[in-house]
């Protein structure tokens, strides 16, 4: 990848968030914003990011608080804090009304944000994501803890770690692997330690098993649900709640990983570009 601009910016007294922007095209094309997923890192959207800037688009892709590079706080992990940072984030930016790209729980992030601040957004993608409801699943908050807390990576080597995204991603480029290994710093002994904390990964997780993205939509904003399989697309109540909407909220299925981003980042981008381009 090619080097790309870094930015600080702040979105909170002490808090400023890790960017990365590319904005040397013309504003008057309809802008990005690329929202990682819980425990992911800004790098993973660098591909689509990419392509979407040589069609002419400004893109930003930013890592959340106590993500990557970000400032890591001992608060702000619910999701009206995280949500208030990206649209503080779009302005600092000057994105004039971004489509915000989310993924996984990134993509409920956007639906928070649109929910809440419509008039800061052109349009939301959640790619895999956006109207996860844990609550569905695992009524019970231990429950779902005991399920979905993240596993421990701390001490494993750097190429130890790679080769264990590989195994489980065969088919992701070398690129990709990089990219998600990057979800952990890698410590002078050459180990690898989560840039999130455990404690801040499961306030996150509690706050997206405390969302119910089903009764915020529609949104004030066009939005396009693009999911992977097997995956909530073949959740019964899912289909059902977005059939409800008629042509409201647009679906796509595109076989693959839950990073599809990660997997298949130009057939996403060319998604991004038809439906929202």
């Amino acid at each position: 990848m090619a080097p790309v601009p870094i930015r600080r910016v702040p979105v909170a007294d002490g808090v400023s968030l890790h960017a990365r922007v590319w904005d040397d095209r013309s504003a008057d094309w309809p802008s990005f914003l690329l929202v990682h997923g819980l425990s992911s890192n800004c790098r993973t959207f660098e591909a689509v990011a990419e392509r979407l800037h040589a069609e002419g688009h400004p893109v930003a892709t930013l890592d959340l608080r106590g993500h990557g590079q970000s400032d890591k706080p001992d608060t702000g992990y619910d999701f009206a804090t995280l949500s208030s940072d990206l649209s503080t984030a779009i302005v600092a930016l000057g994105l004039e009304r971004p489509v915000v790209v989310g993924q996984s729980t990134g993509g409920n992030l956007a639906v928070e944000l649109a929910h809440r601040a419509s008039e800061r957004v052109a349009g939301v993608v959640g790619i895999d994501g956006g109207v996860i409801d844990l609550q569905a699943r695992w009524p019970h908050w231990d429950d779902c803890e005991a399920a979905l807390a993240p596993p421990s990576f701390n001490g494993i080597p750097v190429a130890d770690f790679e080769a264990m995204i590989h195994r489980h991603h065969p088919d992701w480029s070398a690129w990709g692997v990089e990219a998600t290994a990057a979800n952990c710093e890698v410590l002078a002994d050459g180990a690898v330690r989560p840039w999130l904390t455990r404690d801040r990964h499961l306030r996150i997780l509690r706050a997206l098993w405390e969302h119910r993205p089903f009764g915020l939509l529609p949104l004030g904003v066009p939005t396009l649900l693009l999911f992977a399989k097997p995956s909530e697309a073949e959740d019964a109540r899912a289909l059902a709640a977005l059939a409800a909407l008629g042509d409201k909220v647009r679906i796509e299925v595109l076989p693959g990983d839950h990073d599809l981003h990660v997997q298949q980042p130009d057939r996403v981008a060319d998604l991004l570009l038809e439906t929202c381009g």
